[in-house]
């Protein structure tokens, strides 16, 4: 038999759940929409200038990614799986800009710089390991959706 505590502590949690799903999805579905608004500044042009190649075909490769993957968490479809793709472009971001940002600032200077690029990736990592929760699409379909 569950108590009132039991049911109060699964809403809170469920609740929580959707918040980092809402505050990732939002994150990257907003920086893939401006990979296509802005892409002087957040396009190819960056990928040029941190020499990632083909910049003209990753760059809205990257987009879509971040579009697509963004939604999926925005509703909870997909949860983990949408995790993935989001974990390598997060992880090359960090990677390929962070590491000049370090030898030009130093340690606090980068941390400034990486806040979000942090934020993101462990947003992420929380989403891979509890899935959408209970207020997720993902809840709605059979186990076999979500990979555990």
């Amino acid at each position: 038999m569950t108590s009132n505590t039991d049911v109060a502590c699964a809403n809170r949690v469920a609740k929580a759940i959707l918040l980092i799903r809402i505050l990732v999805g939002w994150v990257f579905l907003s920086e893939g929409i401006q990979k296509f608004l802005f892409p002087e500044a957040l396009g190819v042009g960056r990928f040029m200038k941190i020499g990632i190649p083909l910049p003209q075909l990753m760059a809205p490769f990257v987009g879509v990614t971040e579009i697509i993957c963004g939604v999926l968490l925005l509703v909870g479809l997909f949860t983990r799986l949408a995790c993935v793709p989001l974990l390598i472009d997060i992880c090359v971001a960090l990677y390929s800009t962070k590491v000049v940002t370090f030898t030009k600032n130093g340690f606090w200077g980068t941390l400034d710089d990486a806040d979000t690029d942090v934020s993101m990736l462990l947003g992420l990592i929380f989403l891979l390991l509890v899935g959408g929760g209970t207020l997720a699409l993902d809840a709605r379909y059979p186990e076999g959706l979500d990979p555990k």
